[in-house]
């Protein structure tokens, strides 16, 4: 079965026969398990929107129309496909999402071995309810689904652009509805910090209280943890570090500066990275993250390593190993950018993967930047693009580094999974030209949502025992409220969330039908999407 639900199971594990369900009417949640009870709550409350009628309360009134069960089967097969990856949790072993759906005339059974398979099985019911379509009708189906990848997961930035407690946790039941399980916070960059640390008051300070308040206190960030973990949704913060860092320095004077290769300065603004090498920086950075390790529930911190744009290599591989010994120091487990490579990487580093020089489709030559009008816009010359050309040149041999190194590589490719990418604007309703020409980083040639869907997880160089996951992402350079955030991501994560479940991209003519439902099940929700002209978008 699909993260985005067909209208009718095409698993070969399932089978029809009997009368279909009507989805109108009245629904509760039920469960007869006690051990489930407190899952059921959890499902109320993220299905709500989406179940016809108001849903009901376990034992409430007996005359509801039908019912999703919910119930844990230990006889299930095993999962028809093998599970690769990191498991969020941290546990030796992926988690246990195998999964059986039962649909008949009286309702919906979400049977698991496990209470997180349950949790994915009324994921997958809600999706079928609430995009029934006009008939409101479903066949009855049996169908057993299990995962490719552990690990599937969502950047978003709050660093760039603040995104309130109340949004991430509409975020995260957006990625609990399509089967996403990690969640990872870009805290940190030039722009913003966005995480309380009273060790370091400094870098929240100098914020307005109140509701201009930008960051994210200590209370609000473990409640954030918790909401996301009750939807069985990991949460992973990024402390952007040595590069991306005038945050940190402004808020602690005199941080050491990462040396700088010959002939690079004056040349191009940037703000110096941070020299790990400097006790006093090494210092001033390890209370940084012996707070906010202290604080993650979860077992992973991402260190960033990205575009320390700058710093010497060999500066630059002396922070990495400084940042990952610290994670470790602190019990948690160390994520970087793909950069990280270069520092060297073993079976316990995760690296991520985002960039090659061919995978930032730059031009060549004068005429070809004439032809690509959102570089011109962005005030790009030739000689800015071959400087960045050739600071990304080592970029086209981090995935070869990781691997070889017996690295895990987390996917977020550029090219198909960085969901801050323009629309292109042939495929803009009128209604959202303006949206389409606004939206997007600049650097971008903007695409459809055809070019996402049709992103190969397989397509990598990379055995399975190196793969950690995938997760897609969402900068947020030019962002001006919340709807800004769903427009990019909606259609787009459905897909990601697709390749991420089965392992294989969507077949486009048949994904397109099934994704031109799923426009209802985001209104239901109130969350803002790009109707783009690609899908036969449906009420």
């Amino acid at each position: 079965m699909n993260a985005v639900i067909p209208r009718t199971f095409a698993n070969p594990a399932s089978r029809g026969g009997g009368d279909a369900l009507r989805t109108a009417g009245t629904w509760r949640v039920a469960t007869a398990d006690p051990a489930l009870e407190e899952l059921a709550e959890t499902l109320r409350a993220l299905l709500s929107p989406h179940l016809p009628g108001r849903p009901l309360p376990a034992g409430g009134d007996a005359l509801a129309a039908h019912a999703l069960t919910l119930a844990l089967d230990d006889d299930l097969p095993a999962p028809p496909r093998a599970v690769v990856g990191v498991a969020p949790d941290g546990g030796a072993h992926p988690a246990d999402e195998t999964y059986r759906l039962r649909v008949t005339a009286d309702g919906i059974e979400c049977l698991a071995r496990t209470p997180q398979g349950v949790f994915r099985a009324a994921t997958s019911a809600v999706q079928l309810i609430a995009t029934a379509g006009a008939r409101g009708e479903l066949p009855a189906q049996e169908v057993t689904d299990a995962p490719r990848y552990a690990w599937r997961g969502l950047m978003v930035d709050p660093a760039r652009t603040f995104l309130t407690p109340d949004e991430l946790r509409r975020i995260i039941d957006l990625a609990a509805l399509y089967k996403l399980n990690v969640l990872h916070l870009h805290l940190t960059d030039n722009e913003g910090w966005r995480i309380e640390l009273p060790a370091t008051p400094r870098l929240t300070e100098n914020v307005p209280d109140g509701p201009a308040r930008q960051f994210y206190t200590v209370a609000e960030f473990l409640s954030l943890q918790e909401y996301a973990a009750r939807r069985f949704v990991t949460v992973v913060p990024e402390i952007d570090l040595p590069g991306h860092c005038r945050t940190l320095r402004e808020a602690v004077p005199g941080l050491g500066e990462a040396p700088a290769p010959p002939g690079l300065e004056g040349r191009f603004p940037f703000v110096p990275p941070l020299d790990l090498t400097d006790g006093a920086t090494h210092a001033a950075v390890a209370q940084v993250l012996a707070e906010v390790c202290d604080l993650t529930a979860g077992p992973f911190v991402h260190i960033g390593a990205d575009e320390a744009f700058g710093a010497t290599a060999e500066s630059f591989a002396a922070s990495v190993r400084a940042l990952r010994t610290m994670v470790r120091s602190f019990g948690k487990r160390p994520i970087a950018w793909q950069e990280s490579a270069r520092a060297g990487a073993g079976p316990q580093d995760i690296v991520q993967h985002w960039v090659d020089v061919a995978m930032m489709d730059l031009p060549d030559t004068e005429e070809e930047l004439a032809g690509r009008p959102e570089l011109v816009a962005a005030g790009h010359s030739m000689d800015f693009v071959k400087a960045l050309k050739n600071f990304f040149a080592p970029t086209d041999h981090d995935l070869r580094r990781a691997v070889e190194a017996g690295g895990k590589v987390l996917l977020s490719p550029q090219s198909h999974l960085y969901l801050d990418r323009p629309y292109a604007a042939e495929f803009a309703p009128p209604e959202q030209a303006e949206a389409a020409g606004r939206l997007g980083f600049g650097n971008y040639r903007p695409l459809g949502v055809q070019h996402a869907a049709a992103w190969d997880p397989t397509a990598y160089p990379i055995p399975d025992t190196c793969v950690a996951g995938v997760e897609a992402t969402v900068f947020a350079e030019q962002f001006e409220g919340f709807d800004d955030v769903t427009v990019l991501l909606l259609p787009r994560l459905a897909s990601v969330a697709e390749a991420a479940w089965c392992g294989r991209a969507p077949r486009w003519t048949e994904y397109r039908e099934r994704l031109a439902h799923h426009g209802r099940l985001w209104n239901q929700r109130n969350l803002a999407y790009f109707a783009s002209t690609e899908v036969p978008w449906t009420e």
